[in-house]
């Protein structure tokens, strides 16, 4: 599930990528925290990643699938207030199984690539986009054999201004980095083993403590913690701080949610229905966790201000019961209960985006299970309209957004497990998009981020392909078409990616959750659309979800890990020399598994907390930050029986300036929407449904 403004409405909207019903579903936010249902859009495959951006460069968000199955990446581009004209597909080779892609600028030519995590080749493939929608073949970068990259994260990890490439591999348990040049090549320069058995499954990035350096944050398959590596300038990482989460922690999202200018941290646990909110302190610690229950078996997450109050708030999908929860900031770092919106199949992830440019954060949801993706936009009371779905491949999971062809209207991509392709929606600035553009990647895609890896003003693409192990870079054009993919090894079942810049050369880079070897990925971008070889750090047990911040206010990247193996939120901290150091620990709860978080400030006390979707507790649970790196216990809102929360992310839905929550629930097929009070607490859930068996 991914969020952005699909229609130009100024509301965010949400897309969700259903695996169930093969398509891809969006929501249209009214910027009152409801959504009109407005678009179903037939993929006809297993989607398993989904994310946005302008990939033709018309202004309007464009949406970007990854399917499994059938190694693809399919880009729909968006025309006439949110309508999908017919998808561009792209192979990513046989047996990738695209896991995780991205959206980003990888060459430096100002056109949006895709970057996609290829599991099932051990590779990290680049789609250098064109500018007009279309793309080239994909670019491969090789990872360690049977390394399994199963999510990628995007920044500049070494401060050169190049986009870098961060990789999960999920089997050999490890983080490999690849450093960006200046023309879209890469080089490995580290492999970070994890500190837990469990392979890592999702990874972020983000400077979390204020010192100009992006940290990695990893999260793991079965271990209830999340890994926080502290990023040094030459790329390189060490392992800082380790924080429970829920049970099986997946996915993550970073935000204000109290208003303290403090980025804190959510994680959405997989197996107790649950997310997970950190409150940073603004010194790379964070409070303990609240947990807030959404729905059943929730996967993705991602966060925004769905009601206009000025709040964080959070949206999940419930993988489950098919629908998405939102969870309405309160402000304070606490939210309300959660609203379920029905969305496609088994929802997976989720993601916040002004959809249709009416000043409202809206929601894209990917549906695995439906095989499309749902756009949720927002109404100003913090509801959602009815879904729209849009086609994708074959189990969508993995989303993101930007706009890949700059017509400054959001456009999103989806990486689709099920068929090791990329989708890309083009949006409308409407709430509509085009028809998914598919673009091939690796075998098994899970997580997708955008970025701008070759410096040429265009977004590019990068997703984690489990399968082989590797992250894929697919560079834009601009136009919101992109050219071949390269690939790129990491660790062992990469699961999640952020991009950010860690080494401060101005150069994006990668982060990429290895969950099958306890590893995060580092790969410095060489700001040409390449990446340097993989610098590999230790994180928890399952690593699944990441994220990236500066949370300790000292220039340099830090990251948070969700460890769903050890039922924790890790926290590490960026140091000079790229390397990352462990510092705290969130416990999300025995067997809660986080699956990912988000971050915003929900008492508004300018401290960063942090909100975790506990995929096997069914609950979202939420850290609020004290302000010196420590976090409150965490407080659980229910997501509902069996809702697996997977996704997380949080946004203004009602107008209340107060974050709300919102969590695509893979249990319950739906999502799950918390209004936020303002004061770290949250009301009740109020679900949609994201249509039977779409496992968002």
């Amino acid at each position: 599930v991914v969020v952005g403004d699909i229609n130009n409405d100024t509301q965010l909207d949400i897309v969700i990528a259903c695996i169930g019903i093969l398509d891809i579903v969006i929501w249209f936010g009214d910027g009152t925290g409801s959504f009109e249902n407005r678009g179903l859009y037939f993929v006809n495959a297993t989607l398993y990643t989904v994310a946005i951006g302008d990939l033709n460069n018309d202004t309007r968000l464009d949406i970007v699938t990854a399917t499994f199955e059938i190694s693809f990446v399919s880009v729909s581009v968006q025309y006439n207030r949110g309508a999908l004209a017919n998808s561009m597909t792209y192979a990513s080779g046989g047996g990738s199984k695209l896991r995780s892609i991205a959206v980003a600028d990888m060459n430096n030519d100002t056109r949006l690539d895709i970057i996609v995590a290829n599991f099932g080749t051990d590779n990290v493939g680049v789609i250098f986009g064109y500018g007009d929608g279309s793309f080239t073949n994909q670019m491969m970068i090789n990872m360690d054999s049977n390394s399994e990259p199963s999510s990628i994260t995007i920044n500049d990890f070494n401060g050169d201004t190049y986009l870098d490439i961060a990789v999960a591999t999920y089997n050999t348990k490890q983080v490999g980095m690849l450093l960006g040049n200046a023309n879209g090549s890469f080089e490995k320069q580290a492999i970070y083993q994890t500190a837990f058995a469990s392979p890592p499954l999702v990874i972020s990035s983000g400077d979390f403590n204020n010192d100009s350096r992006s940290e990695i944050v990893v999260g793991y398959d079965d271990t209830d913690n999340i890994d926080i590596f502290v990023a040094y300038n030459t790329g390189s990482f060490t392992t800082e701080n380790t924080y429970p989460a829920g049970s099986v922690p997946r996915y993550i999202a970073l935000g204000d949610f109290n208003n303290d200018t403090q980025l804190d941290i959510v994680v959405v646990n997989y197996d107790n229905s649950s997310v997970s909110v950190l409150l940073g302190y603004g010194s790379g610690t964070f409070s303990k966790q609240v947990s807030y229950s959404v729905g059943s078996l929730p996967l993705g997450l991602s966060v925004g201000d769905f009601n206009n109050d000025s709040r964080l708030d959070i949206v999940v999908t419930n993988s489950i019961n098919n629908s998405v929860s939102i969870l309405f900031g309160v402000g304070d770092g606490s939210f309300a209960n959660q609203i379920t919106y029905s969305v496609g199949t088994n929802p997976y992830f989720v993601v916040v985006g002004d959809f249709n440019n009416d000043t409202r954060l809206d929601l894209v949801v990917s549906n695995e299970g439906s095989n499309n993706v749902s756009i949720l936009l927002a109404n100003d009371n913090g509801t959602f309209t009815d879904q729209i779905t849009y086609s994708t491949n074959s189990r969508p999971r993995g989303l993101t957004v930007g706009d890949f062809n700059k017509d400054y209207w959001l456009d999103i991509a989806v990486g689709n497990y099920g068929d090791n392709s990329v989708s890309i929606l083009l949006g409308n600035g409407d709430g509509t998009f085009a028809n998914q553009k598919i673009y091939s990647v690796d075998f098994s895609p899970l997580s997708v981020a955008v970025g701008d890896f070759n410096n040429d003003t265009i977004l590019d693409i990068v997703a984690t392909t489990i399968g082989l192990s590797t992250v894929t870079v697919i560079l834009g054009y601009g136009n919101g078409s992109f050219a071949n993919k390269m690939m790129f090894p990491v660790g062992t079942l990469p699961l999640s990616i952020v991009v950010a810049d860690f080494n401060n050369d101005k150069q994006l880079d990668l982060l990429v959750i290895n969950y099958g070897d306890n590893t995060m990925s580092v790969l410095l971008g060489y700001g040409n659309g390449t990446f340097a070889p993989q610098i590999t750090y230790s994180v928890g047990t399952q690593p699944y979800g990441v994220g990236v911040v500066d949370f300790n206010k000292d220039a340099r990247l830090d990251l948070i890990v969700t460890n769903s193996g050890d039922n924790n939120v890790l926290i590490l901290f960026g140091c000079d020399n790229i390397a990352f150091v462990p510092r705290l620990t969130l416990v999300t709860g025995e067997d809660s598994q986080p699956q990912s978080f988000v971050i915003g400030d929900f008492n508004n006390d300018i401290q960063t907390d942090i909100g975790v979707a506990n995929s096997r507790a069914n609950n979202i649970g939420i850290f609020l930050g004290l302000g010196n790196i420590t976090f409150t216990n965490q407080t659980t809102y229910s997501t509902g029986i069996n809702s697996s929360p997977y996704s997380i992310a949080a946004g203004h839905f009602n107008n209340d300036n107060r974050l709300d929550i919102v969590t695509a629930n893979y249990g319950s097929d739906s999502i799950s929407i918390f209004l936020g009070f303002g004061d770290g607490f949250f009301a009740n859930q109020t679900m949609y449904s994201t249509g039977s068996s779409s496992s968002p």
